[in-house]
């Protein structure tokens, strides 16, 4: 009996010890993500960070991160609300809740909807691989290289990728809501311009001062949450033991941010 109770507070012991490793481990991992946001946002308004190649260095990541993706990302993003505004508006007539039909569509795709896919299609297509490449320079030595020359790497390498992902997430998410509005205007009031005046109202019944506020802290919190936690994890040493790559564990650190952003975000709107 005496030796089954050392044995079981043993392996409690051992539990709580790499409990405790773990989660020093993830306490430092996101303190180094921090650190390095923090060093990103002092760069980004210096001037001197756009000085020879590396306002070229900015423009070629904004590029890389938005051109490509915009015109597949509004086209697909476009059929979505066709299709998801036409349910939402002929189920509302169908019910007799067609003054509902124009609130209930602008909440959920414009304020809800839009934001969260932009800022998933950037990371996907961009942030994510972006903080792979940057992982493996610094493996290979590049950034060392770099930092010998006199150059630093988080002007030359990280800062444009940063920055790069937050404008493709803005922008994106601008223009789609921008689309969403101009569809969800045809789909109640159809190709006429007499609907214009109510749908301003309707429209500006929703977007309160509040809700603009807590909108754009949302899409700037998306956008930068997708553009540091990739590239801050590649910088970050994950050590042998840990069974996740540098790639996953900056996706679920993102996606856990994000998911606690947009909590905030419903709660402010909505309580």
């Amino acid at each position: 009996m005496l030796s089954e109770t050392h044995s079981l507070l043993g392996r409690l012991a051992r539990w709580l010890r790499a409990l405790g490793q773990n989660f020093l481990l993830w306490s430092r991992g996101w303190w180094q993500v921090l650190f390095t946001g923090a060093q990103l946002v002092v760069l980004a308004f210096s001037p001197s960070s756009y000085h020879g190649q590396g306002g070229g260095a900015v423009l070629r990541h904004i590029y890389a991160a938005a051109g490509p993706g915009l015109a597949g990302f509004t086209t697909l993003m476009a059929l979505f609300n066709v299709v998801l505004i036409r349910i939402v508006v002929v189920t509302a007539f169908a019910y007799g809740l067609s003054q509902y039909a124009l609130n209930m569509v602008v909440r959920v795709l414009v304020l809800e909807l839009v934001p969260l896919v932009a800022a998933l299609f950037v990371a996907i297509n961009y942030s994510v691989p972006g903080g792979s490449e940057l992982y493996k320079l610094r493996k290979s030595g590049a950034l060392e290289s770099m930092r010998r020359r006199g150059v630093s790497p988080l002007e030359r390498e990280v800062l444009p990728r940063v920055l790069a992902g937050m404008f493709a997430v803005i922008m994106l998410a601008a223009v789609s809501c921008t689309i969403s509005l101009i569809l969800t205007y045809l789909a109640v009031h159809g190709f006429t311009l007499a609907g214009i005046p109510s749908y301003n109202r309707a429209v500006g019944h929703i977007f309160t001062p509040v809700v603009v506020l807590i909108f754009v802290l949302k899409t700037g919190l998306f956008a930068f949450a997708v553009a540091l936690l990739p590239v801050g994890n590649a910088l970050r040493d994950i050590p042998r033991r840990a069974r996740a790559s540098v790639e996953l564990q900056g996706l679920v650190q993102m996606c856990a941010l994000m998911l606690l952003i947009e909590i905030a975000s419903l709660v402010g709107n909505y309580y």
